[in-house]
């Protein structure tokens, strides 16, 4: 971690700076029928009770985001595996006319030979960096799957996989459409490292 934050990172933010690229940050989560999200109410010493679908039904999504406010998103049904993010890669730099460096976790899927194969294919368009292992906190995107799942409604719950899923995009529009909440996402005590010129620890 102290490497990522005196050495990795300082180098892949002036790397960037040197190519007129731009940084951001990614990360995917999974959303369940049958967690609990959003906030309720209920009697003080009573636990509330929330009604929800029997059906057990689940979506997943991939997003990216920048300190300019900038957020792109996919949302899909099927498991999070190497085509899967050959196509968030795909789609991503479809979007910028300059050279991205995306930073992300240690999933697998993202050191497949697919995926550094498709990354020999576009070296000039897109590059990617890890995050130290079991370093979460270090990813501001992490704290975009944590509003979403705190955002999505409680009262109109979902009753299939398309309502869940049309719920998910909903609040990826909403969020790309406030670029300050999406900047924001970067001032958490954990990610202000990706702020500071000189940052060294926290």
């Amino acid at each position: 971690m102290r490497t990522w934050l005196e050495e990795t990172w300082p180098a892949i933010r002036a790397t960037a700076k040197a190519e007129n690229g731009e940084v951001l940050f990614a990360d995917q989560v999974g959303i369940r029928s049958d967690q609990v999200t959003g906030r309720t109410w209920g009697e003080k010493g009573r636990t509330p009770i929330v009604r929800r679908t029997g059906n057990r039904f689940s979506v997943n999504a991939m997003s990216a985001i920048s300190t300019k406010g900038r957020m792109h998103f996919m949302v899909f049904t099927e498991t999070f595996d190497a085509k899967v993010m050959c196509r968030f890669l795909d789609r991503l730099i479809g979007h910028f006319d300059h050279k991205i460096h995306l930073v992300v976790g240690g999933h697998s899927a993202h050191r497949s030979r697919a995926v550094r194969t498709w990354l020999a294919d576009h070296a000039d368009r897109i590059e990617l960096h890890f995050l130290p292992s079991y370093s979460p906190e270090l990813n501001p995107d992490e704290l975009v799957n944590a509003d979403l799942k705190r955002s999505l409604p409680m009262s109109s719950r979902a009753r299939n996989q398309a309502q869940l899923a049309a719920e998910t995009r909903r609040f990826f529009h909403r969020r790309q459409r406030q670029p300050h909440i999406v900047r924001g996402y970067f001032g958490g005590p954990h990610v202000r490292y990706t702020l500071e010129e000189n940052h060294l620890s926290f």
